[in-house]
């Protein structure tokens, strides 16, 4: 994985969320994961999304920290809004807040060995590994055009830190 540091401004989101944690998502198809990304796909609740400012452009975050990567933890699913007005009902929003990252860019890679073995790397980092110290406040993974071919994603993945 391509490694550096980057601050982001302000984030807001509509979408779906769930609340599970790590060990829950070892198996991928006995996870909650899964489940709500299938659900946010197979049923297109992006297009119900309003005032989408990059559509196709898929935010996956990981919010809510009950402690750290062992802990639970909020699971969103959804897209960019330029407003948060007219949530349509059964979606949730989040707001994320401007910070500073460490920012990841796997190379190409099937769904979901791409998310899997990303995570599984950042799990075993220091500190020092990411420029500055986990805020474990939210983190995020970005699917763009470098995601239409399943085989072979290519994704940004952003771990908050501590500037």
């Amino acid at each position: 994985m391509e490694q550096s540091n980057t601050t982001r401004p302000e984030i807001k989101l509509i979408g779906i969320q769930v609340r599970t944690n790590n060990k829950n998502e070892i198996d991928p198809m006995t996870g909650k994961i899964f489940p709500i990304v299938k659900r946010f796909f197979q049923e297109q609740l992006f297009d119900k999304i309003p005032h989408r400012t990059k559509p196709g452009t898929t935010f996956c975050c990981y919010t809510d920290y009950e402690s750290d990567h062992t802990g639970d933890y909020t699971y969103f699913i959804g897209e960019e809004v330029s407003s948060l007005a007219d949530v349509p009902a059964d979606f949730n929003t989040l707001i994320i807040p401007a910070q500073t990252y460490a920012k990841f860019t796997t190379g190409p890679a099937p769904m979901p060995d791409v998310v899997r073995n990303a995570w599984f790397s950042i799990w075993q980092m220091t500190d020092a590994d990411f420029g500055g110290k986990r805020r474990y406040a939210t983190d995020f993974e970005i699917y763009d055009e470098r995601a239409n071919d399943h085989q072979n994603i290519v994704m940004d993945l952003f771990i908050g830190v501590e500037a």
